[in-house]
């Protein structure tokens, strides 16, 4: 009998690149079995268009949407095989992404498996570097034995656009119900310690990317920071600054390269702001809670 997918969507006024992303849905060579939409009340939400294609819609209040929880009631409620997790700016590059998405669920120790993120149109030349960085165009199967290798990328995940297996999410407990953010890292932990495999799968794709700033990539590396201070059974003992200078000066050797040496200011500028955020947000329970609340870009999460 064939899997059941689901392709389960929190949103929160989501934009045009949603109905791109459920239109592209809508003419994959594999077809969600569903589609089911968890959407955070707002004064906007394009409910005749989720009518008009069929769509499943819960609507939540704002305070209780939470990363780890909101994913994982969408995930209990389901009854598929296979749970596609997609963010609501996540847009399809062709017409072979669950087809391609769920090709490594072909092996039975496969927990998840996680989509390449392409840099949108807009997308500046230092994040487009840092898509390649992270998503490279080989796919590649990551477990335990891989962790004195790839250290902390061993567990790199991303709900951007992954898929997961029901059973094993099941089996090992699935999304933390209150995480401030990094709910995919912390469970593809928890799966590579039970002995799943998390599969990297590059032929599936989507267009994905954000032009943050610098103090927006502060809060972000310090709410990153948190989960992972809030979770030493996954990262206690595994360093990820390492990877963290590795991305910069490959960044910095691509710039010059590129005769775009000019950035290199602009990279040490963002690289100093994630790293003191990350380095603040490590250490957040010595710090006083306003100061806490200075540094989050989760001001809910917080307040719960």
């Amino acid at each position: 009998m064939a899997e059941r997918i689901e392709v389960i969507i929190p949103v929160y006024r989501p934009g045009r690149e949603f109905e791109k992303l459920i239109l592209r849905l809508k003419k994959q060579t594999r077809l969600p079995d569903g589609i089911h939409v968890i959407n955070t009340i707002s004064d906007h939400f394009p409910a005749r268009f989720c009518m008009e294609q069929g769509i499943r819609v819960t609507h939540i209040e704002k305070e209780q949407f939470d990363h780890g929880g909101t994913r994982d009631m969408g995930i209990r409620q389901s009854d598929a095989d296979i749970i596609v997790f997609m963010t609501q700016d996540a847009v399809p590059y062709d017409k072979y992404l669950i087809e391609n998405l769920i090709k490594p669920f072909e092996r039975d120790d496969v927990g998840v498996t996680y989509a390449r993120q392409l840099p949108g149109k807009d997308c500046h030349v230092i994040e487009r570097y840092t898509r390649s960085f992270n998503y490279p165009e080989k796919s590649r199967l990551k477990g335990k034995e891989d962790l004195p290798v790839l250290g902390i990328k061993t567990f790199f995940c991303s709900d951007v656009c992954a898929a997961y297996s029901k059973k094993a999410y099941e089996e090992t407990g699935g999304f933390e119900k209150k995480t401030i953010f990094n709910e995919d890292m912390i469970l593809a932990g928890h799966m590579i310690e039970k002995g799943y495999k998390i599969a990297y799968a590059a032929e599936a794709r989507v267009i994905h990317s954000h032009n943050y700033t610098g103090a927006q990539q502060f809060h972000r590396n310090f709410d990153l920071a948190v989960s992972q201070a809030d979770h030493p059974e996954v990262f206690a003992g595994i360093a990820s600054e390492s990877e963290g200078i590795r991305l910069v000066k490959n960044t910095a050797k691509y710039l010059l390269r590129e005769k775009k040496g000019w950035l290199i200011p602009e990279l040490i500028w963002q690289s100093g702001c994630k790293y003191l955020g990350y380095r603040l947000g490590r250490s957040y329970r010595k710090l006083p809670f306003w100061l806490i609340k200075k540094c989050t870009m989760s001001q809910s999460y917080w307040e719960k």
